[in-house]
């Protein structure tokens, strides 16, 4: 995301603190005071995608990804993030908070684990065969995701900015960035929210 989502928003679900925060922006009406679930998220995430003016606000720059913050339903963390080609956030997770995200414009592509870490005690772990799962997420497309999902998001076009919304609720704790060599993850640090905002 750094953050809005790398590890929000380098770039994972986090923009990263030498990106320029744009500005912070209202959700669309009809948010809930309770916890949301993640299919209230996964509605806010589309819902907000589908706002054009919103979208269009977004300034993009050619070198780094840029970030709105938004006010999710239900006390949610919530980031709209512009994708430079080339661009992406390095393997990360968000701990205890789960969430949602979609591609407003653009495409990007998810590379996810398809196995819950440790949550604490460990620096390198050996991944077994079969947990690598990618998925291409085009306009309009989206996903929800667990506690503790670890991923890495990029924008692999070579000449098109991508444009995505997120929302993560618990608020986001902090985030572990992990390198990845072969079948080997190791963690490389732990963010909390005053290294993005």
């Amino acid at each position: 995301m750094s953050s809005p989502h790398s590890a929000v928003p380098t770039a994972v679900s986090v923009p990263s603190p030498s990106a320029p925060v744009a500005a912070t922006a209202s959700a669309p009406a009809g948010s809930s005071a309770a916890a949301p679930t993640v299919a209230e998220l996964m509605d806010f995430v589309r819902d907000t995608a589908r706002d054009e003016a919103l979208i269009a606000s977004l300034p993009l720059d050619p070198e780094g990804r840029t970030w709105i913050r938004l006010d999710g339903p239900g006390g949610s963390e919530a980031w709209l993030i512009g994708w430079p080609p080339g661009t992406g956030t390095g393997w990360h997770d968000h701990a205890d908070s789960f969430g949602a995200f979609t591609t407003a414009s653009g495409a990007l592509k998810e590379h996810s684990l398809a196995v819950r870490l440790p949550t604490d005690g460990w620096k390198t772990l050996e991944l077994t065969e079969g947990v690598d799962r990618s998925r291409v997420l085009a306009t309009g497309q989206g996903r929800a995701f667990g506690q503790n999902h670890v991923h890495e998001v990029l924008n692999e076009s070579t000449d098109a900015h991508a444009v995505s919304v997120h929302a993560y609720y618990p608020p986001l704790p902090r985030i572990r960035r992990f390198s990845r060599t072969g079948a080997v993850l190791r963690l490389e640090q732990t963010e909390r929210p005053e290294d993005w905002q």
